[in-house]
Parts: structure tokens; sequence; C-alpha cells
């Protein structure tokens, strides 16, 4: 940040979170209010700190979710049984208080939201946890992987033959970012109210609630939608396909018109679009394996880059099947230099900017820290008078 008058002001700056966080969730909600300013104390273990740090280490050295998550925070290092006093001070001056203990566990340790709440009235608490505070599942062990089973997103992903897992931690970034939206508009009611507020978030909630339409469409239908690879339940044609040359493109026909123009511009085959087998959504998703046939042979003719021309030309959406590698060197990345680099223990690591992009006012981007590494700064922060005390008349 620049000094003096110019100096930049983010929208949470002065906004204060401690959070005993672990792994994806309560990390990945707490990242995001660090980047738009909020100073965000993570409170780790003794020794391994969070043990997210020892999923891998392809980089540098590190977790690669860890550097992921955890860039712009402060590491403190606390035994929350012996340091129990510490960990109290923090709360006292914090706005925000985030943990994601096992279900039962912040109770043990005098960390529970309505303990908290009637001490700090104005404290915001969120408790992040697998399946909520109560019902048969409060107990039961809550890993990304298990939360997309029970929650049916692996019923609805993969090819017809095969159930998969998303690729990514859905369930983790899906409460993460409850998670952070809550905390969001409890800063708001608070503002408002002079009061905090409790939000309890679930791992389970929030991949059921991103579940919203298989869930309708089987409830009407009484099936469930068929696992179709890249393609849709309920529209076609729309996935992947090959050109001549073995570019994928994934393609996506939202309505008749596109269709028509498909047929016409893309395929050169306008008879097609009046089809009896393809002349709805409905009848071309029924007759899917011949639609892709004829489809499949049109472009067997093309090179990627015919394709994709044609494609441009008449306005249908499409996009490259990239693989991840791909991803690292996107030209749309490049072009508006997405990619920066952050320090961390190891040094320069490259990384993404935020989504959340404020206009002249740029996040912050404070390195990853090593397990510890501000205790003793944090520590000797605590020591000082508290400004925002209330003063004794």
């Amino acid at each position: 940040m620049s000094a003096g008058h110019d100096r930049v002001v983010l929208p949470l700056e002065g906004v204060l979170v401690v959070s005993c966080e672990q792994a994806v969730a309560a990390p990945f909600a707490t990242r995001q209010l660090a980047e738009l300013g909020a100073r965000v104390i993570k409170v780790e273990r003794p020794g391994d700190g969070d043990f997210a740090r020892a999923y891998d280490a392809t980089v540098q050295g590190m977790s690669s979710h860890f550097v992921w998550l955890n860039r712009s925070k402060e590491s403190i290092a606390l035994d929350l049984k012996a340091d129990h006093d510490t960990i109290m001070r923090l709360i006292a001056r914090a706005d925000v208080f985030v943990q994601n203990f096992a279900p039962g566990a912040a109770e043990r340790l005098g960390l529970g939201a309505d303990a908290l709440r009637e001490r700090y009235p104005r404290l915001i608490t969120c408790s992040i946890s697998g399946y909520g505070p109560d019902g048969p599942y409060r107990d039961a062990k809550a890993y990304d992987l298990l939360i997309q089973s029970e929650a049916g997103l692996v019923s609805v992903t993969g090819s017809e033959d095969e159930p998969a897992k998303a690729g990514i931690p859905a369930a983790d970034i899906g409460a993460g970012m409850y998670a952070f939206s809550g905390i969001l508009a409890a800063l708001y009611d608070r503002e408002r109210t002079g009061v905090g507020t409790h939000l309890e978030i679930s791992l389970f909630d929030a991949l059921v609630e991103w579940m919203g339409f298989p869930l309708l469409y089987t409830a009407g239908s009484g099936a469930p939608p068929r696992r179709q690879g890249t393609s849709h339940a309920a529209i076609a044609p729309y996935g992947t396909f090959a050109a001549g040359d073995g570019t994928e493109v994934v393609i996506g026909i939202q309505n008749e018109r596109e269709w028509v123009a498909f047929c016409a511009a893309v395929l050169g085959r306008p008879e097609l679009a009046v089809d009896p087998r393809f002349d709805t959504g409905a009848r071309r998703v029924e007759h899917r394996p011949a639609l892709h046939t004829e489809i499949d042979t049109v472009l067997a003719t093309l090179t990627g880059e015919q394709l994709t021309g044609r494609l441009a030309d008449a306005r249908i959406a499409y996009g490259r099947r990239r693989e991840v590698a791909e991803v690292l060197e996107h030209p749309q990345l490049a072009a508006r230099e997405r990619w920066v680099e952050v320090g961390s223990p190891v040094g320069p690591l490259r990384t993404l900017l935020p989504p959340i992009t404020l206009p002249g006012r740029p996040p912050r981007l404070d390195p990853v820290p090593a397990v510890g590494e501000h205790t003793e700064q944090i520590l000797g922060w605590l020591d000082e008078p508290d400004p925002q005390a209330p003063t004794a008349p």
C-alpha cells in the first residue's frame, strides 16, 4: 500500500479475525477476508500446525493446499488447553472468531459460541462443521469425499458407466464461501445493531444447496439426471467434441436459434435442424447417440482452428477442454495479468489474484506464514493497551 494521503484502504481494514482452523473450509473463508483487508490471526498447534501443511510437498516443499489457502495471514502457535488465557485475550480483541473443531470440542475448550457471545456481545462467531450441530450425523467424520457422496454429487458426476468425485474439494469450498458471505452479512448487521451474531455453516448443507437442480429434477421426474461425462442431462448437443486433428472443444447449444445456426454455419448441414429426430431440445436428448454421430462425422473433417473459427463466426458458445497444465498458461490469465508472486518460508511463489476485484484497490497479498511465525509479535501486541477497550469513568 502506498503511504500518506494516497494510502489505499481495503473494505475490511480494521476488522480482526481470529481463526482456529484446519484443512480447507475455514481457511478458504478467512483467506477471502484477509485479502479484503481484515487482519487474520491463524491459531495453529505448536510443531506441525494445520494438518493441511502435510498434505503434499509439491510447491517447493510446501503443501499445495496450504499455499492456496493461507496467504495474507499471521500464524500464532498455541496449545489451546495450556494457553487458554492467550486465546481468550485474542478473542477479546476480535471482531470475528472462526472455528472448525470437531463437534463439541469448542465447548470443551471454553470456546463455545454461547459462552463467547455472552462475554463479548459484539463478537461474531462462525462454526464450520461437517453436518451441523445436531441430527444423527452430527458426530460423523466429514471429509470432502464423504460429503460429496452423502450429498449425491458423486452420483451425478462422471460417465454413464462410473460415478466420480469432483476433482476439487467442492464441499469444503462451498462451506467456505457460505462462511465468508455469512460473516460479511454479520459484520454489516452489527453496524446497524451494535450486536454480533452466531453463524452455523455445514459442509453438507452447503453442498446439498449446490445440488438443487438434480434434487428438483429427480423429485419432479421420478428419476435422477443421467451421468453424461461433460454432456448435460437435459440439453443436447452440449459437451466435448473432437475435431479431426484431436483438438477437443466443448460446445453448448442453449436454444433453437443456436441449433439452427450450428447446423447451417458450423456443420454445413441445415437440414439437420428440421430432422424430426432433432427438431426440439427434448428430441435431441432422446436421440443423443444419433445426434453425436451426425456431428462427429462433420467435425472429423475439420481442424481445431477451423472448428473454433466457425463456432466464433456463428456466435455459438464454445470453449477448449484444457488440461490443468494448459490453464497455467491460459491466454486470458496472461492478458489480464492474473498471476502474481507472494512470499513464503521457501521463497516467492506464483499464485493467482483473488476473484474479487476492487478497481484502484489491490488486494492484500502478504506471505504464506510458517507455523507460529508471528507468535512473539502477536504476544507483544497483546501486552499493549487495547485501543478499543472502554475507558474507566
